[in-house]
């Protein structure tokens, strides 16, 4: 949470001195853009508001905001007189993106007569709270946000939100794990009841989703309960009998943090998707080679480190995972794992980093 100069959380201010500490933390001076080029009634809302509120802004954050109307013709006007690009994302529903330099600003026009109705159609409460820009800037919470992000509890909006776009579970399902949050009974059976709808979205946003929930460090909280909420079930083979083990960060105490950053995503990919579902779900064949490897010696392994593996065997496996070893290693026992990753670590061994002699035609 943030805290203010008295050493006050941000969240538990009242809603003038939050609006004046929210708009400090945001600091619009530092936008490519001057709050009086927007037109009156636009609102900052969705993920800046919910991370700057929590202190996880970034500096160059995603900006998001909603404008009473014509969206398109303002952010043409940006890149006409700023410079950068006009992407329109949504014709019909008016919204465009304005990308400049390292910033991504979105603009969409209000849907509904008016702001309450535009934030009630978002997904969760979280990410319905609004920074409305007059003279004096003010927090718009009509969906109880800010209770939720103070109670670090994830709550839908409506059912019907979440069937409308059914990405928005698996979304969900990433924000607790990304803000460390409790999900709300009520929500959690709205999850579970329209599971079966997450296959009308199309693989491509479905793969994103999957990436970013798989490179949190707390993923694993989140990832047993996709599997509980069957959100994945339109993928998995009921008579897969050889997925790799679930990855357990506390079997990774031989890694350094960048190696645990690397090898938990691929292993969490390999646990919870085989080579049709990566294939269904677009990853790219690169992805699918790479991964397939990994999957391979997971299951090859014999539980005492390769120890019986034939020579050309042991060989073939660090040509096949040169790069990605450690997160075959997340199955080791500890003092396996220590003796592997050493010699991982030393580029100059010859077993673990092999490399094909030079030959004529290479010449």
């Amino acid at each position: 949470m943030i805290a203010s100069s008295n050493g006050a959380s941000m969240l538990e201010m009242d809603l003038d001195s939050l609006s004046n500490a929210l708009c400090d933390s945001l600091n619009p001076s530092r936008w490519p853009l001057s709050l009086k080029l927007l037109p009156k009634g636009t609102a900052l809302v969705g993920g800046a508001v919910r991370d700057a509120l929590l202190n996880r802004l970034i500096l160059q954050s995603d900006l998001d905001f909603v404008v009473p109307n014509s969206a398109i013709r303002l952010t043409k006007t940006l890149a006409d007189s700023k410079g950068g690009k006009c992407v329109i994302l949504d014709q019909d529903r008016d919204m465009a993106r304005w990308i400049f330099k390292e910033w991504t600003i979105d603009f969409s026009t209000q849907c509904g007569e008016s702001l309450g109705d535009d934030l009630q159609r978002r997904d969760y409460t979280i990410n319905s709270i609004a920074l409305l820009f007059s003279e004096q800037p003010q927090i718009f919470d009509p969906m109880r946000g800010i209770s939720d992000l103070l109670a670090s509890r994830l709550v839908a909006i409506s059912e019907q939100n979440l069937k409308d776009d059914p990405l928005r579970m698996l979304r969900g399902i990433r924000f607790i794990a990304k803000y460390d949050l409790t999900i709300d009974p009520q929500t959690k059976h709205f999850i579970k009841r329209n599971a079966h709808l997450l296959p009308n979205v199309s693989p491509e946003r479905i793969q994103y989703e999957l990436k970013q929930l798989v490179s949190l460090k707390n993923a694993n909280k989140s990832i047993d309960l996709l599997k509980k909420l069957n959100l994945l079930s339109a993928w998995e083979d009921e008579k897969r009998t050889n997925r790799p083990q679930s990855p357990d960060l506390a079997r990774t105490s031989s890694l350094s943090s960048e190696e645990i950053d690397s090898a938990l995503p691929l292993a969490w990919l390999t646990h919870l998707l085989d080579d049709k579902a990566l294939l269904e779900l677009r990853f790219s064949r690169r992805e699918r080679i790479r991964l397939g490897k990994l999957r391979y010696w997971q299951i090859r392994d014999d539980g005492s480190a390769f120890k019986t593996l034939e020579e050309q065997d042991r060989l073939k496996l660090h040509q096949d995972l040169e790069t990605d070893l450690p997160a075959l290693l997340i199955q080791f026992d500890q003092r396996d794992q220590e003796k592997w990753i050493e010699r991982w670590r030393d580029s100059s061994d010859p077993l673990f980093h092999p490399y094909t002699p030079l030959d004529g035609s290479a010449l």
